[in-house]
């Protein structure tokens, strides 16, 4: 028997063959017992691993994260993006599921070779173009004549959020994504071979009051050179990665170049404004401070150390008698 799921009425004519004969439990077993044979297509070839796409789906539920962020921003209303599914499919067969008018923007990816395909749902892309025109987020769809300003305001605002996957992607690959190509029928866009395989990312949309589909479809011959870095084991190991002795050498070297301030403070003293107004040349403002009692060194605008003062070499200098432990700023 296959693994498909019987319907009712399936169950009841197994149960009546059973009963009147026709079919006897024996049979049933020994059809158990045969070889299970899975049918192949090879014209949809399955070139990534489950533990592949869990990895797209987790950079891209990043990505969703941050589109979330930037269209709220850039409309100014409520936005709601996560991604609904990550499968691998034919190209041909992306393009059929798509709508025959639709928004279709088209990016590079250097370095990496190939393009990057960003499919817009119409309802979702003509809400923001609302928005971007000071609406309130209504959808009208006339994806087939869309006019000059609407079509320089859609690729401007897509290519600005498309930049956001060089961060979603920073884990597996540096990228420069480039807006190279704007397109409503899919019919007219031919990025790979029919056959080919690609990954579609299928992100749930919510802007306003209207709700659609995003969609990134990622063909085979831009993933293949960064596969290996889809592993968990690769993600395993970037994780426990340490700094290599040179880099820590380098921030060690610079950090003791560094400069910071080192205040000594001789003391302190209140005078009123009126004392203030009436400073001349000449004047003495005593300090609350005696000389017996140590100074208070800062570093920065943070109290670290006592001390007292002195000379040395000629020079006026101060003696570390001991450290301020205490207070929010203090690190020990």
């Amino acid at each position: 028997m296959s693994g498909e799921v019987l319907s009712q009425s399936e169950i009841d004519a197994l149960l009546a063959a059973l009963s009147t004969g026709e079919m006897s439990a024996d049979e049933l077993k020994k059809e158990e017992a045969t070889k299970k044979v899975k049918v192949y297509d090879f014209k949809r070839a399955l070139r990534f691993s489950k533990d592949q796409i869990r990895s797209l789906t987790r950079i891209h539920e990043n990505f969703a994260r941050l589109l979330t962020t930037f269209f709220s921003a850039q409309l100014r209303t409520y936005v709601q993006i996560s991604v609904a599914s990550a499968d691998q499919l034919p190209y041909e067969e992306f393009i059929r599921s798509i709508p025959k008018m639709t928004i279709l923007n088209v990016f590079e990816v250097p370095p990496l070779d190939g393009r990057i395909l960003l499919e817009v749902n119409p309802n979702i892309a003509y809400a923001m173009l609302d928005r971007m025109l000071g609406g309130r987020g209504t959808s009208i769809n006339k994806v087939d004549n869309l006019t000059e300003i609407e079509t320089k305001i859609m690729t401007n605002l897509f290519e600005k959020a498309f930049s956001h996957l060089r961060d979603a992607w920073e884990s597996i690959a540096e990228i420069d994504p480039i807006l190279t190509d704007f397109e409503v029928n899919p019919q007219f866009l031919q990025m790979v071979s029919p056959n080919d395989t690609v990954v579609v990312i299928s992100l749930n949309t919510q802007i306003a009051d209207s709700s659609g589909m995003i969609n990134i479809c990622i063909p085979y011959v831009v993933l293949e050179p960064i596969i290996p870095r889809l592993s968990v084991h690769y993600w395993m190991q970037t994780q426990k990665k340490e700094r290599e002795p040179q880099e820590v050498q380098a921030l060690e070297k610079r950090l003791k170049r560094a400069h910071v301030p080192v205040i000594a403070e001789l003391g302190t003293a209140t005078i009123t404004i009126q004392e203030f107004l009436q400073l001349g040349v000449g004047d003495v403002i005593q300090l609350d401070q005696t000389i017996h009692e140590p100074l208070v060194v800062k570093i920065g605008e943070v109290p670290k150390f006592t001390g007292q003062p002195g000379k040395m070499h000629k020079r006026l200098a101060v003696q570390i008698l001991d450290t301020i432990k205490g207070g929010e700023d203090d690190d020990e």
